[in-house]
């Protein structure tokens, strides 16, 4: 049960860091695909998952309302020590992702699958947080828009919603109207994501079923991929790369342990 607290808090903290998919995490921590079930098939899983989901949506609340606060007044202090600390979490489930993207066997497509979506992510990345730089001004539907693509981080894995809004000058705004609890923020954002969620939960059921190792090698791309754009280029001192090493460190061994425990589990 604290483990999937846990789990729920830092998927739903990932959705709002820049360049982080909540999606990602949910896979790396094996909720990704119950969760589809019950998004599904709600009828025959919801028996089978109620005592995860319970705290797992605890959990992710508090990370994506509670922690909003916290990782805006983190990022303000030092971006970089942050942003390490969620490339570590995102290190230490790798090993495990690996693994699991290789039970159905290892084919071309997978491989291909991984590098062309590493590519792809990659590209569009760059793209967004290093050549663009339209702002727009923040409204109920420019608000809906960002629900919109959290829905899309959290049902595909490696959608990094959080990078297209800093491109549109978006992210500061949201993140300081979840801070504060914003009723015209909370109004617009949290249906355009639930009903993203319900639209295309199902689709992405299916693509797992019907192309497991091509799916999660391109999840695995997705990962690598989107960690290696988030990579902090820019540091106050010896001191801020000292923390950010530690902040590394410790996030790679919590997502690290929490995915053998998870391993442990299901055996």
């Amino acid at each position: 049960m604290l483990r999937y607290l846990l789990c729920g808090a830092l998927i739903g903290a990932g959705a709002i860091l820049p360049g982080v998919s909540g999606g990602v995490l949910a896979v790396v921590f094996g909720i990704y695909r119950p969760f589809m079930e019950v998004l599904t098939h709600p009828r025959r899983a919801l028996p089978k998952y109620w005592r995860m989901l319970i705290p797992l949506s605890i959990g992710w609340a508090a990370g994506f309302l509670g922690f909003a606060k916290g990782i805006a007044a983190a990022l303000s202090l030092s971006d970089a020590v942050t942003t390490w600390l969620f490339i570590g979490l995102i290190g230490g489930t790798v090993p495990a992702l690996f693994r699991e993207a290789g039970k159905e066997g290892r084919r071309a497509s997978s491989w291909a699958s991984l590098f062309l979506c590493a590519l792809a992510i990659f590209s569009g990345l760059f793209y967004v947080s290093r050549v663009v730089h339209a702002e727009v001004e923040p409204s109920f539907w420019w608000y809906n828009f960002c629900g919109v693509l959290w829905g899309m981080s959290v049902v595909i894995p490696g959608m990094t919603s959080s990078s297209i809004m800093m491109a549109l000058g978006l992210y500061q705004p949201m993140l300081e109207g979840l801070a504060a609890l914003d009723f015209i923020v909370l109004s617009a954002s949290l249906p355009g994501m639930f009903l993203t969620i319900a639209l295309l939960a199902r689709f992405m059921n299916w693509f797992f079923r019907q192309h497991y190792a091509i799916a999660y090698h391109g999840i695995l791309g997705f990962v690598l991929a989107s960690t290696l754009v988030i990579i902090p280029t820019s540091y106050t001192g010896p001191g801020e790369i000292a923390l950010s090493v530690l902040c590394c460190g410790a996030g790679f061994l919590l997502a690290f342990c929490l995915a053998r425990l998870e391993e442990k589990n299901a055996c």
